[in-house]
C-alpha cells in the first residue's frame, strides 16, 4: 500500500469541514518577485461571470472622489473565488486501558483533525512477528469494518463521545482479550478525502503485546527507559510492559520460549500524542464592480473582498490589449503610495459594522483595463492563475461573449452558484487548452503541413511550446505541486527527428554515460570507447556521454586547469575529435562533461594563495567568489553551494560569462559536442546555465544537482517532495533548458528495493515519487554513475537489484541513462531487451504512468496503455480488459507485458 510518513508536514489540498478552523491563513516568507508564488501556501481562482444588472450596490465615495448616484447600475461585475490553505495542526492519540474483565483490553486509536478517517489494521501473531500482517478475529472487529484482502481490516473512525461543541476529535476503539496467541496490532490511519496514509517514522504503527517485540523502532509505547524518542515525536507516556519476573531468558530463544516469557509480564495501559497537520483550505473572494460616473463620465471600480486585513492591492492601468501597467492620473484612493515608478498601492478600508475590506478607484474613460494583484506579505502575492487580475473598463467591451473572451478563465456565463459551477467550469477550461495545443500539434504533424510549412518553421512552433510549457510550470507549481505533463497528442507521436527545444532533446532519448571513475587509467579511452560504438547504437542507444575532456588536475577530470587544453588522461584532442565523428556516424549524440563551477588555478598570488589562471583564459582573482574562504576571491558572493576543493567561479562577473560562452560555443564547432553534462550545478545559479544553453544551444543537456533526501531517525521519509522541489527550482532557474538527474527518484528506489518496501514507489497522489513525477520531461533517471558504482562506490546500488531498477526507469517517462558498467555486464542481455521494448512501444520522457499496484512487496504500473510491468517478489497480473497483455520479458523479480 502506498503510504507516507506522519512526520513531514504534509500539504494536500482539501475541503475544509468545521469554520472553527477559519483563521488567517498561516503564509510562508518567499522572495518578493511579483511572479513567485509561496510554496506552502495553494492559490486557485475561477472566474464566475455574471453579467445580469444586479440590484443598486450604494458606493462610498473616498475623499478625492466625486458623489457617485446610488442608483447607478454596474455594467460589470465579477466574483473571483480565491482559496489559499492553512497550515492546521493536530494529534493522533492512541491509548491503551484495561477493560472491566480480566484480561480485557481496549485500544483506542484517534485524530483530532477533521477529515474522513480510516483506521487500515491488522495483528501479528505470536509465531510470526515479522513485517506480516493477518486479519484480526471477528471478535476484536468493531462495527462497520471492512475486510481488506486477506491480510487486513478497515475501520472507520467516529466521532469521540467526549466531543463537545466544535470539536473534530474522531476515533475507533478495539475490545480484545489478551489470549497469548496475538503478539501486536499493527496499524496505519487514513484520510480518505486526500488519499493520504499517516504512518509512524515511516513505517506501519505497532502496539506490542508481548515483551519481547520492544525492540522495533515503529513501536508505540515501548518499555520504560528504552526506546524514548527525541524531538518532534514528542515525550512518551509510561511503558507497559513490566517484569513479574527477575529470572534471566536467553535472547535467542524460541517462540515456544517467547510465549513463556510473555506469561510472566503484564500489561499496563499508555497513552500517547503524535503531531500532525495537513493543509485545509481557506476559501475567500474578491468582487470587482464597474460603473459610468453620471456626472464625470468617468469609470468608477469598486473591489470588495473578505481576505485578512493586511492586504493590500497592488494595481495600475492600461491603454490597450497590451496590457502594460502604467500608473493613472490622480486622484487615487487614500492610503495610496507609488511602487517603482510603475505601479499603485493601496491598503484596503475596513467596512464599517461588517467583515471585509473594499476600496474605490476613479478611472479615466480612455483607460482600457484595470490590472492589480494582491499583496498579503513582502513574499506572498495572489494572481488569477498566474495572471494579473485584469477588469475590461469599456462597456462596449463587456458584452458576455467579449468578456469571455478577455478572461483568462473562460468561463461560460451561467446563472448557477458559485458551488455548482465550480468544478465544470474549471474542466471546461483545462480541457479547452489542452484540445487546442494538441489541435496545434496534429497540424505540425499532418501530411499537409508537412508539404507546406518547412522543418525550420515547424521546429519554430514546437519549440514555442515548450518554452510556454516551462514558463506555465513555473507560475503553476505552487499551485499545482504534482505537476504532471499530459501526452501531446493520442493520436499522432512526434517523430523522433523532430528537435523540440535547446536542450531538451526529442523525448525518445536513451542515455549512455561511457566512462566509469577508473576509465582514465588506459590513456586512451577515447579510443577504446569509438570501438564500440557500432555496438552501443545496435543496443538502441541514441546519446552518449564522455568524460571531462579538459586537462585537470585529477585525471578523472573533474579540477580542470586550461580549459582549452583537451590532452587529457582519456586521450588526445584528436582522439577525442575521431570518436565524436564515431558515433555521429552511427546516429548517436554526444554530450561532453563540462565543469563551469570551479577551476583549478596555475598560479600563485602574493600572499600564496592559488587563485591565478593561466591559458587562454588567464583571469585574476576577480573571477573567484568573495566568500570561498580557501581562495581569497575579489567577486561576488557565490550564487550556490560552494565546491571548497577548488577557486570557485564567479559567475556574475561578465567577463567569466562571455569567456565560458565562447569556450562552450568553441567545444560545438571544434569537437562537435551536441550537448552537455554540467558537474556541479548546485554551486551556481540556474540562470547563468540558461545564458550558457542559450548560447551554445545543445542539442541535449543535464545538470547534476545532488543533494542528501530527507532522513528521520536513519530512515529514509516517505515523503521527499522537498529534495524534488530543490531539483525542480533549479531546472525552473534555467528556464526549463536543461533537465536534471533525478536523484530523487534513484534514492526512493534504493529503500525499496533494499528493505522491500515498494510502496515507496507511489507518492501521496498516487504518481510517481521523483522528478519524473513532477516535470518528467526535464528527468534524467539512472541508478548508478561513477560516482556511486564503480570503484567509488559512494552510493552503490543495492547489490543483484539492478536490473529491477532498470525495469523501472526503461518503462517510465523521464530520459532514462545506464551505466557502462552495467551495459557491458551479465546485464547486458536483459537491459538490450528493456531498451528494445521502450523503443518499440515509443515510450518517451512524457509517457503517461499509471500505478496500479504500490504494496510492500510489488510495484507495478500500466505506461501509455501499451506496457504493463511489476518489480518486487509479489504477485502481479495485468488485467485482460479492455486490452490483453502478453508477457514479453521476465527476469529476477521483475516482469514486462506488452498489449496486444
Amino acid at each position: 500500500m502506498s503510504t507516507v510518513s506522519i512526520e513531514p508536514l504534509l500539504h494536500h489540498h482539501c475541503r475544509r469541514g468545521n469554520s472553527r478552523h477559519r483563521s488567517t491563513p498561516q503564509l510562508i516568507h518567499l522572495s518578493s518577485s511579483l511572479s513567485v508564488f509561496p510554496k506552502k501556501v495553494e492559490f486557485r481562482c475561477r472566474s464566475l461571470c455574471n453579467f445580469r444588472h444586479p440590484t443598486a450596490l450604494t458606493l462610498r465615495a473616498s475623499s478625492t472622489d466625486t458623489a457617485v448616484a446610488a442608483t447607478t447600475a454596474p455594467f460589470f461585475k465579477e466574483t473571483f473565488p480565491l482559496e489559499l490553505t492553512e497550515l492546521v495542526e493536530g494529534k493522533i492519540f492512541v491509548r491503551l486501558d484495561h477493560g472491566k474483565k480480566a484480561r480485557n483490553w481496549i485500544l483506542t486509536v484517534g485524530c483530532t483533525l477533521p477529515g474522513k478517517w480510516i483506521l487500515h489494521w491488522g495483528v501479528s501473531h505470536v509465531d510470526d512477528v515479522g513485517s506480516e500482517w493477518d486479519q484480526p478475529p471477528d471478535e476484536m472487529r468493531p462495527p462497520g469494518s471492512i475486510p481488506i484482502k486477506d491480510y487486513a481490516i478497515e475501520t472507520p473512525l467516529k466521532k469521540s463521545a467526549s466531543s463537545v461543541g466544535d470539536d473534530t476529535s474522531q476515533e475507533v476503539k478495539i475490545d480484545f482479550h489478551l489470549d497469548g496467541a496475538i503478539a501486536a496490532i499493527n496499524f496505519v490511519l487514513k484520510d480518505e478525502e486526500t488519499g493520504t496514509w499517516y504512518q509512524y517514522k515511516g513505517r506501519d504503527f505497532k502496539v506490542p503485546l508481548v515483551g519481547y517485540l520492544q525492540e522495533y523502532g515503529n513501536v508505540v509505547g515501548a518499555k520504560k527507559g528504552v526506546g524514548i524518542l527525541p524531538g518532534a515525536l514528542g515525550k512518551l507516556s509510561n511503558l507497559f510492559f513490566k517484569a513479574e519476573s527477575s529470572n534471566s531468558q536467553d535472547k535467542n530463544s524460541s517462540s515456544e520460549s517467547r510465549g513463556t516469557k510473555e506469561e510472566t509480564r503484564s500489561l499496563e495501559g499508555f497513552y500517547e500524542e503524535l503531531p500532525i497537520a495537513k493543509q485545509i483550505a481557506v476559501v475567500n473572494s474578491v468582487t470587482v464592480s464597474v460603473r459610468k460616473c453620471p456626472e464625470t463620465a468617468k469609470n468608477l471600480l469598486y473591489l470588495e473582498t473578505d481576505l485578512p486585513d493586511h492586504v493590500v492591492v497592488h494595481w495600475g492601468v492600461c491603454k490597450d490589449d497590451a496590457k502594460r501597467w502604467e500608473i493613472p492620473a490622480a486622484p487615487h484612493p487614500p492610503e495610496t503610495v507609488v511602487f517603482k515608478d510603475k505601479a499603485l498601492r493601496t491598503r484596503l478600508q475596513q467596512k464599517e459594522g461588517a467583515n471585509g475590506r473594499w476600496a474605490l478607484f476613479t478611472l479615466d474613460e480612455g483607460t482600457a483595463g484595470f490590472l492589480f494583484v494582491f499583496k498579503l506579505s513582502e513574499s506572498t502575492w495572489l494572481k488569477c492563475k498566474g495572471n494579473d487580475f485584469y477588469i475590461p473598463l469599456s462597456s462596449a467591451n463587456n458584452s458576455p461573449a467579449a468578456a469571455k473572451e478577455d478572461q483568462s478563465e473562460g468561463a461560460n456565463v451561467d446563472e448557477r452558484s458559485a458551488e455548482e459551477i465550480d468544478e465544470s467550469s474549471f474542466t471546461e477550461y483545462t480541457n479547452g487548452i489542452i484540445n487546442e495545443i494538441r489541435t496545434l500539434v496534429s497540424g505540425i504533424s499532418s501530411e499537409k503541413s508537412r508539404k507546406t510549412k518547412s522543418k525550420e518553421a515547424q521546429e519554430s512552433i514546437l519549440q514555442e511550446i515548450e518554452k510556454l510549457a516551462a514558463e506555465a510550470y513555473s507560475i503553476f507549481r505552487s499551485t499545482v505541486p504534482t505537476f504532471t505533463e499530459e501526452a501531446i497528442s493520442e493520436t499522432e507521436e512526434l517523430p523522433p527527428s523532430v528537435k523540440i527545444t535547446s536542450g531538451t532533446g526529442t523525448g525518445f532519448e536513451i542515455l549512455c554515460q561511457g566512462f566509469n571513475w577508473e576509465s582514465h587509467k588506459s590513456g586512451r579511452w577515447y579510443m577504446e570507447l569509438k570501438d564500440k560504438a557500432a555496438e552501443l547504437s545496435s543496443l538502441g542507444f541514441t546519446v552518449i556521454w564522455l568524460p571531462p575532456p579538459t586537462d585537470s588536475v585529477s585525471p578523472e577530470g573533474y579540477m580542470p586547469t586550461d580549459l582549452y587544453n583537451l590532452n587529457c588522461r582519456y586521450g588526445t584532442m584528436d582522439e577525442l575529435k575521431e570518436t565524436v565523428k564515431a558515433f555521429h556516424k552511427v546516429g548517436i549524440k554526444v554530450l561532453g562533461d563540462v565543469v563551469l563551477n570551479h577551476r583549478c588555478a596555475q598560479y600563485q598570488n602574493s600572499n600564496g594563495v592559488w587563485n591565478i589562471f593561466g591559458g587562454r583564459l588567464n583571469w585574476d582573482d576577480r573571477a573567484v567568489v568573495a566568500d570561498d574562504p580557501h581562495f581569497q576571491g575579489r567577486g561576488n558572493k557565490s550564487s550556490g553551494d560552494n565546491f571548497h576543493a577548488a577557486p570557485n567561479i564567479d559567475h556574475s562577473q561578465e567577463f567569466v560569462r562571455k569567456d565560458i560562452k565562447e569556450w562552450l560555443c568553441w567545444l560545438r564547432q571544434e569537437i562537435g559536442y551536441d550537448g552537455w553534462r554540467l558537474d556541479f550545478v548546485r554551486g551556481f545559479w540556474g540562470g547563468y546555465v540558461k545564458y550558457y544553453m542559450d548560447a551554445s544551444e545543445p542539442y541535449f543537456a543535464v545538470g547534476e544537482f545532488w543533494d542528501s533526501l530527507s532522513y528521520t531517525y536513519g530512515e529514509m521519509d516517505h515523503n521527499q517532495d522537498a529534495h524534488r522541489q530543490r531539483i525542480i527550482d533549479w531546472i525552473n532557474a534555467t528556464s526549463g533548458a536543461a533537465g536534471a538527474f533525478d536523484v530523487t527518484t534513484k534514492g526512493i528506489l534504493h529503500a525499496a528495493l533494499e528493505r522491500c518496501e515498494y510502496w515507496r514507489l507511489s507518492d501521496q497522489k498516487g504518481k510517481p515519487p521523483g522528478v519524473v513525477g513532477w516535470w518528467p520531461s526535464r528527468a534524467v533517471t539512472f541508478i548508478e554513475n561513477h560516482d556511486t558504482g564503480s570503484t567509488q562506490g559512494h552510493w552503490r546500488f543495492p547489490h543483484d537489484k539492478e536490473i529491477q531498477g532498470y525495469a523501472y526507469i526503461l518503462t517510465h517517462p523521464g530520459t532514462p541513462a545506464v551505466f557502462y558498467d552495467h551495459i557491458f555486464s551479465h546485464y547486458k542481455s536483459e537491459i538490450a531487451g528493456l531498451i528494445s521494448l521502450r523503443n518499440r512501444n515509443t515510450i518517451n520522457c512524457r509517457s503517461i504512468v499509471k500505478i496500479t499496484k504500490a504494496e510492500r512487496d510489488v510495484y507495478a504500473a500500466i505506461i501509455d496503455e501499451k506496457v504493463a510491468m511489476k518489480i518486487g517478489p509479489g504477485h502481479y497480473e495485468p488485467p485482460n480488459e479492455p486490452k490483453k497483455w502478453s508477457k514479453s520479458l521476465e527476469g529476477r523479480d521483475y516482469k514486462v507485458w506488452e498489449a496486444s
